[in-house]
């Protein structure tokens, strides 16, 4: 297994990941990232095969010791769905599910239409930041009206979830756990009052459902119900907001026909924009027992980095694999992983987009780029800063 050396806060690498991914799937179907001191692959076989395999989990092997000043943080962590596994993560996807049901989020898309109206119809005609006048409103608003939190509550919610996303970007400091820290107290504070309010008085939403479950024996402790809904409200818009701006900047950068968010179109063109710029980029696994995966061998407690963007680019998979082709057949996706773990969002997500983007464009059929987009220093997650258009 080759050893390669790339820091994730390199100028270049943040701007352009792809060309190293290139070369990292070019030594094999693993390779060992010397900044991280972790296995990876960006090989898209080996991403589902992991992703699928029950002997990998989210939950390390021996309990991962931290300082005290990030408790607060990790007590939310430590009854988050994402970051469990069964029986614990069952239970909590089970709960979410049955508000994540086909039926509600098609529901949705009259409140995802007018709410796009409105935000493209308020956009200047002069150069504005997509990213906070439309990508950014969008899914937290959205999110909020799923889970019957208060939409003027938006901008805490963006500045919280913002804050404790940080906690999972390389180069992080002590500042930037200071931040998430302080994000996750303020979190949760709301999020105990507003239960301790929807317990008073119902309403239908995802939080009185999840409530009510914890009533009749479900046995879900306040303190999950709390991390579940943080959860699903942070994870319910930030790869959302990256993937509308991501989205917006291959569109106009490579001149795609308008006619490709045509309602017989646009399906293939999200995921197509899901497949070649993705917001998230690196989800890791633990191996649970020693296991040989296409040559390599995982013993028990082993971490493996699976490289989503990567996986997304694998020539064996796709034809020109690094072009933008919304007519390409659609085929499975790392975007939202696979297996126990897979994105519970992701409908919602792919609904938003769908209707969305072609708004977006009905409005402003003369939308372009008012200056070079430049992606922010975020990974694993890959977004832009800000994106500058007009017309």
């Amino acid at each position: 297994m080759k050893t390669l050396s790339q820091s994730p806060t390199d100028p270049a690498f943040v701007q352009n990941p792809y060309p190293f991914y290139e070369r990292a799937r070019a030594e094999g179907p693993f390779f060992h990232w010397s900044d991280y001191d972790l296995t990876c692959t960006g090989n898209s076989a080996a991403v589902n095969a992991i992703f699928r395999d029950r002997r990998f989990g989210r939950e390390p092997v021996e309990p991962i010791a931290f300082p005290p000043h990030l408790a607060p943080f990790y007590a939310v962590e430590a009854h988050s769905m994402l970051e469990l596994e069964p029986p614990r993560h069952t239970r909590l996807r089970m709960l979410v599910l049955r508000a994540f049901t086909s039926r509600r989020i098609a529901g949705l898309a009259p409140d995802i239409t007018a709410l796009a109206e409105e935000l493209a119809d308020a956009c200047p005609v002069g150069p504005f930041d997509l990213l906070t006048t439309f990508a950014q409103p969008l899914p937290v608003r959205i999110i909020a009206r799923l889970l019957g939190v208060p939409e003027d509550m938006a901008p805490d919610l963006l500045r919280w979830s913002n804050a404790m996303v940080g906690m999972y970007m390389a180069g992080r400091t002590r500042e930037t756990e200071d931040r998430a820290v302080a994000a996750t107290e303020a979190f949760v504070d709301f999020m105990r009052s507003y239960v301790e309010d929807r317990r008073k008085r119902p309403a239908d939403d995802l939080i009185t459902q999840l409530i009510a479950a914890e009533m009749e024996g479900e046995k879900l402790s306040t303190d999950e119900l709390i991390s579940t809904c943080i959860l699903l409200l942070n994870a319910g818009h930030e790869a959302t907001v990256h993937t509308i701006g991501n989205g917006v900047k291959t569109l106009l950068e490579t001149r795609t026909p308008l006619s490709t968010l045509a309602p017989e179109a646009v399906e293939a063109t999200v995921e197509e924009i899901l497949r070649f710029d993705p917001a998230l980029h690196m989800f890791t696994r633990w191996a649970y027992e020693d296991i040989e995966v296409m040559g390599h061998t995982f013993r028990r407690g082993d971490q493996v980095g699976l490289l989503l963007g990567a996986a997304n680019r694998d020539p064996s998979i796709w034809e020109k694999a690094t072009r933008f082709d919304p007519t390409r057949p659609a085929k499975p996706l790392a975007t939202f992983g696979a297996g126990l773990h897979f994105c519970v969002g992701a409908p919602l997500a792919r609904l938003e987009l769908q209707i969305a983007l072609p708004i977006l464009f009905q409005r402003h059929p003369g939308l372009k780029l008012a200056a070079p987009p430049r992606y922010g220093d975020v990974y694993h997650f890959h977004g832009l800063r800000e994106l500058l258009v007009e017309g």
